[in-house]
């Protein structure tokens, strides 16, 4: 395949609103050793990206100053040190930037092949919230089998993702969400119980639902006072997820319940870790999650897809927290 010397992208012209982005024209990028070239079709749009077009959420050294977190296409150049892949293959992967464009680069390791079955815009879906959910649901809070989970925010993209994995690997699944669509879709999707956290206690619902006791695990990415109320939600050794903090930075907490109970709160963010970490998840997820979607058990949810050059649209949408599941762009 012959590959253009450059390529369009959307940047970020300056920190601000859906507006700041625009279409430019870039160099190709190229492969370095590990990495390989993806002609992109599709890229998935993530709350990362609108934070980093906000100027809050700069790029890691060395990334893309171009946004995008996750892509899917067709590998057309391959790096030195690559043997797993091979130009033609079409792939998903997770990138620490440059999704926003016709071409953009990955690392071998944080690449996954397309499930059979899905089509470029699903696969584009997957990356971003599999990989955040696998470390923090999975690796670091450990829900293992019998244990419950609590997903806060349960019709976004981490939320659907969320719901649906734990579901198909047998764990009850309690969510919150804002409006009553919004909890139809958490349960259509495997939830128990969905919350609708603008007209009920989450707290005493998951209590209800639990004969008193409790979950074991909770994936949140609201933050400020909705950590206190979380910590009297979880069951006792009960474990704490932190990803974002959309309801704010700071909170109050009473240590002595976090003591006397055994708690644990722990947060993290994925972007800057490295490429061999990355890979570790991709490794897991292939082997335990892959399988899982190729059989029907879990489905991408795309709310929209809009075209490269709407990105600003797209961005809109998700500021208005009016979408369930993924937003994609469509490259020409």
């Amino acid at each position: 395949m012959s590959i253009p010397a450059t390529c369009l992208c959307i940047e970020v012209s300056k920190p601000g609103g859906p507006e700041v982005l625009r279409a430019a024209s870039r160099a190709t990028p190229r492969p370095a050793a590990g990495e390989v070239l993806i002609k992109v079709a599709a890229a998935g749009i993530n709350r990362p990206d609108v934070m980093q077009r906000q100027g809050l959420y700069a790029p890691p050294p060395g990334a893309s100053d171009i946004p995008g977190l996750e892509v899917a296409g067709e590998i057309v150049q391959i790096g030195a040190s690559v043997s797993e892949w091979k130009t033609g293959d079409q792939v998903c992967a997770l990138v620490a930037g440059g999704g926003y464009a016709q071409y953009c680069v990955a690392p071998a390791g944080q690449c996954l092949p397309v499930p059979r079955g899905l089509s470029m815009i699903e696969a584009a879906s997957l990356p971003e919230t599999f990989f955040t959910v696998w470390v923090n649901v999975f690796e670091r809070s450990r829900l293992s089998n019998g244990e419950t989970l609590l997903v806060q925010g349960g019709s976004s993209g981490i939320g659907v993702t969320a719901i649906q994995i734990a579901k198909a690997l047998g764990h009850r699944v309690f969510a919150t969400a804002g409006n009553a669509d919004k909890c139809a879709a958490c349960v259509a999707l495997g939830a128990e119980r969905a919350i609708n956290y603008k007209t009920e206690d989450f707290v005493a619902s998951v209590k209800e639902a639990t004969s008193g006791r409790g979950v074991d695990v909770i994936l949140d990415m609201v933050g400020g006072d909705y950590v206190p109320r979380e910590l009297k939600a979880l069951a006792d050794d009960g474990r704490l997820a932190l990803i974002a903090f959309l309801g704010g930075s700071k909170t109050t907490l009473d240590l002595n319940e976090v003591l006397r109970r055994r708690l644990s709160i722990s947060g993290s963010t994925l972007r800057p870790r490295s490429v061999e970490f990355k890979t570790q998840i991709a490794q897991a997820l292939r082997q335990k999650v892959w399988p899982l979607i190729e059989s029907g058990k879990i489905k991408p949810v795309i709310h929209a897809t809009f075209s490269l050059a709407e990105a600003s649209k797209a961005h809109a949408l998700m500021e208005s927290s009016t979408h369930i599941g993924k937003i994609v762009l469509t490259t020409p």
